[in-house]
């Protein structure tokens, strides 16, 4: 089964899968909600669900699925290398995460691998798990801080917000940056969001 919101990418996978000798593509989603109800139905024995989708976004898709189903096969797909999301989503369940862009060389190879009880996680998204292990995550707190910065608030607005003094804003702000290698703000935010600790 393919879950993306793209019709688009829908059909470029069903076309490599038509191309397989040993796999059929039973179902298309696209959305969560629609993937967790064709799975009841279909049980398929692969899934490929997208990150990013307007209703239920696929980490919560795959929670909702192996909730019900703990032995669902389930690959991930996005545009994205955060290694926040790659951690979500494993910790979800996710067996494999690729990549779109480099869905033409790998998609086949990981739909065997999961098929045969494997798992496939790229060089390049177990790298950047890896290099980011040693460094501190941040906290509730922080990223709730740093969701306000990228939502362009004041130290004071955030401050009031969540009922702090501003001192202890400017406290996280600098334990922000300094676990996120920031110059300033704006780099802070842009990290946020290129490692999956923000949305935006």
């Amino acid at each position: 089964m393919v879950v993306d919101d793209h019709p688009l990418l829908r059909e470029g996978i069903a076309a490599v899968i038509d191309g397989q000798p040993d796999m059929v593509l039973i179902a298309e989603a696209s959305g969560g909600n629609e993937a967790l109800e064709m799975f009841r139905t279909l049980r398929p024995d692969v899934t490929l669900m997208d990150l990013q989708m307007p209703d239920v976004n696929g980490i919560e898709a795959i929670k909702a699925i192996r909730t019900e189903f703990p032995e669902a096969c389930i690959a991930i797909l996005t545009t994205y290398r955060g290694d926040v999301r790659a951690l979500h989503a494993i910790k979800a369940g996710a067996k494999a995460y690729l990549l779109k862009s480099t869905l033409r060389k790998e998609l086949v190879d990981t739909i065997r691998l999961l098929a045969a009880g494997k798992r496939h996680f790229p060089p390049e998204i177990a790298a950047e798990l890896a290099s980011h292990l040693d460094k501190d995550a941040l906290s509730d707190r922080e990223i709730q801080v740093l969701q306000c910065v990228a939502r362009g608030k004041s130290n004071k607005e955030i401050a009031s917000q969540f009922k702090l003094s501003e001192d202890t804003i400017k406290g996280h702000i600098r334990s922000i940056m300094e676990k996120l290698s920031a110059n300033n703000r704006t780099h802070a935010v842009s990290i946020g969001i290129q490692r999956g600790f923000i949305e935006f």
